[in-house]
């Protein structure tokens, strides 16, 4: 049997870009909803809920981008140019966020100030993480395997939308971790938070998926044209308008695990959306998967290497959720 290694390392950085979404989202979605929490007591309980995961949950970024570089060169070579500043930005923010994690709680005079690094940190990677994603599905210009575009061609309403998209469901997914983790006040906040970003995330999601096939053809013919694509025409955005019921359902009823499942679904199904209308190019409407790989022995060996690393990046953040699994309490800890 032959296996196709360009799609497999496709499938790997899908899979590694996904679970930094999922995973490092909900973290980032606590620093954005920082601000309507009540300082002192309630801030701090939200940012320990994260405190023992939120570090490890980045690792799937450096394998997405360390992956790309290793096993897609020509994209990454292609991207980067054109995403130098969203990229940049969303690296700084990140910084921002992890040494206001350790700051904030050295110093009660200035503990505003790191308040207010954790929230802007947060609220930079968020948006310029949804900023590359509509530069990238909108099309990146490519003359003779390069780049090609301005430094300005990210920069346009459509990924000003995405930004926006992005950034409100990670404040999506940070309430509903909240209401899964906490009690008392700050799981009554996170509930009413959660309604109202459950809305605009469903809103903007709309939007986006309105916009979107008319960027480009490709993405028409994906969604609407006779092909063996178009039953998910009917069946995402109806298992999307389940997982809004189960969301909403499961706040109104003061469930406590529903809601965070369901929002982690949307975002499934979301990103499930974009592989239909991107597949098979890494670089959409440019450049395929094939085209970017690496030399054949390149994606062999450096797949012996995600053979052995990945499983154990697997089982290491299974085991940290496990040990911190359940309610934070204020005083107790976790129970």
């Amino acid at each position: 049997m032959e296996f196709d290694l360009a799609f497999i390392w496709a499938g790997l950085i899908a899979f590694a870009v996904l679970a930094y979404v999922v995973l490092d989202g909900f973290d980032l979605g606590v620093g954005l909803i920082f601000p309507w929490l009540e300082k002192g007591g309630e801030r701090d309980l939200a940012m320990n809920t994260v405190a023992p995961v939120w570090d490890g949950n980045e690792t799937w970024l450096i394998l997405g981008g360390g992956g790309l570089f290793a096993v897609f060169p020509l994209a990454y070579a292609v991207v980067m140019p054109a995403l130098y500043a969203p990229i940049i930005a969303m690296l700084l923010g990140l910084v921002f966020r992890g040494v206001a994690f350790e700051y904030r709680w050295r110093t009660e005079r200035g503990k505003f100030l790191w308040d207010w690094a954790f929230f802007g940190g947060s609220f930079v990677a968020a948006f310029c993480q949804g900023i590359a994603l509509g530069a990238l599905v909108q099309g990146i210009e490519v003359e003779g395997r390069a780049y090609a575009g301005g430094h300005w061609d990210w920069l346009t309403p459509f990924s000003m939308l995405t930004g926006l998209a992005v950034t409100v469901g990670y404040g999506l997914l940070g309430a509903t971790w909240l209401v899964m983790k906490t009690e008392g006040t700050v799981y009554e906040h996170a509930r009413r938070i959660a309604r109202i970003t459950g809305v605009a995330t469903l809103a903007s999601i709309a939007a986006v998926s309105l916009i979107t096939p008319f960027l480009e053809r490709l993405y028409l013919e994906r969604w609407f044209a006779w092909s063996p694509t178009l039953p998910f025409t009917l069946i995402v955005p109806a298992l999307v308008a389940a997982s809004a019921w189960l969301l909403f359902t499961g706040l109104a009823r003061g469930q406590h695990y529903r809601p965070f499942l369901a929002a982690l679904s949307i975002f499934v199904l979301s990103f499930i959306g974009l592989g239909i209308s991107f597949y098979p190019f890494i670089v959409p409407t440019e450049i395929t998967i094939w085209d970017a790989a690496a030399p054949e022995s390149s994606l062999v060996f450096t797949l012996v290497g995600a053979g052995i690393l990945i499983p154990i990046i697997l089982v290491y953040t299974a085991y940290a959720y496990w040990v911190f699994r359940g309610k934070i309490d204020p005083d107790a800890g976790y129970h």
